[in-house]
């Protein structure tokens, strides 16, 4: 993969060490929980009580309170409220997932009671409760991004490997913005620089054995005197087995947190099953979906929504079409040559954007490309027209797109389709993008957009490739809404 560009808080974060305020950045703001708890009990509690008490129900402060604790209670008991899931970014659908539960108990608890509200009125009744805890949690999670943007709420954490390894770790850690950890120090394993501008807190002898309670002394050492709250262990050829034990012996003993980094990049922990074989730790990973009841419903959502899709914006298709063959000269469509699954070329269809020359054009334009990549991408491309500015602004433009999926050629969700000579410059990692059918929306599209690298590309696709799921493709495309109403990205 090419460079990577890391964001600046993030270096500045980790080079400023123990000089960062000593009060523990992990601890998140406290008015979380409560606000948590306070969203959930009154949003369950107040629709519940106003509805059964329109409804004339015999006891509607009684109902109102049951739902409340049952709803809360729910929460509690899915560990929501913990501190290491509050403000955490985890989507709709377990919420959705945790609303269904609340469904299934409250029924039960009315067949117990013989309570007789009308069915519809006690399910809308309860409609607000998962309204409002999406919402009290998106506040939270913005609240929480903002501040780990700005090395606050995060985890103070000291890295200990081989050179090469541990400068991975940090290199990647310091690319994203999203997860908790800021590198505060680093203890390397032997000989070897480190350009990261890591504060060196210790250095641990390469030979093997190690001296009796060095590693485990060097190592507390460093963690008291840069204050932090975790220690990332990235393994190699010396430090493994009973060296790493004995770390941990001493850590656990202290009363400090341990972590490993297996190697592995962009794997969901949906795919991650601990295993115990003879006494070794083991660390299985599922292999990513390609088959069975999850394709399946991936491909009718593919042709139903794609067909739905095309019969109610008819109407709205026309009206585009006819503002631009008005605003400029040439046809209303743009098609392209793309490339889908497998490498196997197709026809892409959009509304047209640029002036009817605009492929002729792009060879004087090359040296004014925003993009770091193989992409081509101008914020203030001249061949975009007035009409196709607003197209874009909004996406509008890639709506033509649903009849790609309903021929099979594309999906609702998935990688961006890529161009010919886009892929004849693929290496082999780019090429695994290739394994799934393009998408019209997918991570790229809730995630920035034309404003992303083309490192940050790339890691997205194939972070969706190895990842996916049904469930996760509905979230991209209940996300994808409010990615289009910002406009962010989107050029």
């Amino acid at each position: 993969m090419r460079h990577v560009h890391f964001p600046a808080q993030r270096v500045a974060s980790a080079a400023r060490g123990s000089s960062v305020s000593a009060r523990r950045l992990g601890d998140k703001a406290r008015w979380y929980l409560p606000a948590a708890v306070s969203a959930d009990f009154l949003g369950a509690a107040v629709p519940v009580g106003l509805v059964f008490s329109a409804a004339q129900q015999v006891r509607p402060l009684h109902c109102a309170l049951a739902a409340a604790v049952a709803w809360t209670g729910v929460q509690a008991l899915r560990r929501r409220y913990a501190g290491r899931a509050l403000g955490e970014s985890r989507g709709v659908l377990p919420v959705v997932h945790d609303w269904l539960i609340l469904i299934g108990v409250l029924a039960v608890v009315r067949v117990v009671t013989d309570e007789a509200t009308p069915r519809l009125s006690a399910l809308g009744a309860l409609l607000p409760a998962l309204l409002i805890t999406v919402a009290c949690h998106k506040l939270t999670y913005r609240h929480l991004s903002a501040a780990r943007r700005e090395a606050q709420a995060v985890s103070r954490v000291l890295v200990v490997g081989e050179p090469d390894a541990a400068e991975d770790v940090i290199a990647h850690l310091a690319a994203r913005t999203d997860h908790p950890y800021v590198v505060v120090g680093v203890v390397p394993v032997g000989a070897g620089a480190l350009t990261s501008g890591v504060p060196v807190a210790a250095r641990l002898d390469a030979g093997m054995p190690p001296a009796p309670g060095g590693d485990s002394a060097a190592v507390l050492g460093a963690v008291r005197s840069h204050n932090a709250d975790l220690v990332l262990v990235a393994p190699g050829a010396r430090i493994t087995g009973e060296r790493l034990r004995r770390v941990a012996w001493a850590l656990h003993d202290a009363g400090l947190e341990l972590a490993v980094f297996p190697g592995l990049v962009e794997v969901s922990v949906k795919r991650l099953e601990t295993l115990s074989a003879g006494g070794l730790a083991v660390l299985r990973v599922a292999p990513p979906v390609s088959r069975g009841v999850q394709t399946l419903l991936k491909s009718v959502l593919d042709r139903v929504g794609a067909a739905v899709g095309l019969l109610l914006l008819s109407p709205f298709f026309l009206g585009i079409i006819l503002a631009i063959r008005f605003g400029s000269r040439g046809p209303a469509f743009y098609r392209q040559r793309r490339i889908g699954r497998d490498g196997a070329p197709f026809v892409m269809w959009k509304f047209r954007t640029m002036v009817v020359d605009a492929d002729a054009r792009k060879a004087e334009l090359a040296g004014h490309n925003e993009n770091d990549g193989l992409m081509f991408k101008m914020r203030r491309d001249p061949r975009v027209t007035r009409v196709g500015r607003l197209l874009r602004r909004t996406s509008m433009d890639e709506l033509p797109q649903l009849i790609n999926v309903l021929t099979g050629d594309m999906s609702l969700v998935g990688p961006r389709p890529p161009l010919p000579e886009e892929v004849a410059k693929y290496d082999e990692v780019e090429l695994r993008r290739l394994t799934v059918r393009p998408g019209m929306t997918g991570l790229w599209q809730i995630s920035g957009r034309s404003d992303l690298s083309w490192d940050e590309t790339i890691q997205l696709d194939l972070q969706y490739v190895d990842n996916w799921s049904f469930t996760s493709d509905v979230d991209v495309m209940g996300r994808t809404l409010r990615a289009v109403v910002d406009g962010r990205g989107a050029y």
